[in-house]
């Protein structure tokens, strides 16, 4: 359907379908994907922070192929290999060599994380994985290479930099009163 279609087009058409439904969807381009994906194939897992009323919750990023699953740590540490994920994001490469592009879209449980939250996250993806900063991506190697060195806090101060969990932040402070 979309073989005659150019990138831009498809882009379009993915994000008016998306728009009106409460979930995380992108159109990543080919040189971030690969970015990404190479990153992935040495380091499939990593930590994202997700700020909450008190503080914050970490979610473990886990690569299965061309999916990623967001597990929170507590349900990892408390059920083990039972634990669900809270979101799944689909990239789907298909266009990637032809148009340029990768597709992206989620599914997550939304009794457990609003569309914003889950936003967050997939953001961290590029933060973490799709970065120029040698810093920034050694706290993924670190965590996958040598976790007895990982600092927890390090991914906070990661994320408050970057500024992107501020507009949460500001959301549930407005929520409180």
């Amino acid at each position: 359907m979309v073989k005659d279609k150019t990138a831009e087009e498809i882009k379009q058409i993915w994000q008016q379908y998306f728009a009106a439904k409460d979930t995380v969807y992108a159109v990543i381009p080919k040189e971030k994907f690969d970015l990404i994906w190479n990153r992935a194939q040495s380091c499939p897992t990593f930590l994202c922070a997700l700020p909450r009323r008190e503080g914050y919750e970490f979610f473990v990023g886990q690569w299965t192929g061309t999916e990623l699953h967001f597990t929170a740590l507590i349900n990892i540490q408390t059920r083990g290999e039972a634990a669900a994920s809270q979101l799944i994001l689909y990239h789907y490469p298909e266009l990637k060599e032809e148009k340029g592009i990768v597709l992206m879209t989620a599914e997550m449980d939304s009794t457990f994380l609003s569309v914003a939250e889950a936003q967050c996250m997939a953001n961290q993806v590029q933060l973490f994985y799709a970065t120029d900063r040698k810093e920034t991506y050694g706290l993924v190697e670190t965590f996958n290479f040598r976790p007895n060195e990982f600092k927890y806090m390090s991914v906070i101060a990661e994320l408050e930099q970057s500024g992107l969990g501020a507009e949460l932040k500001c959301s549930q402070n407005q929520n409180k009163t």
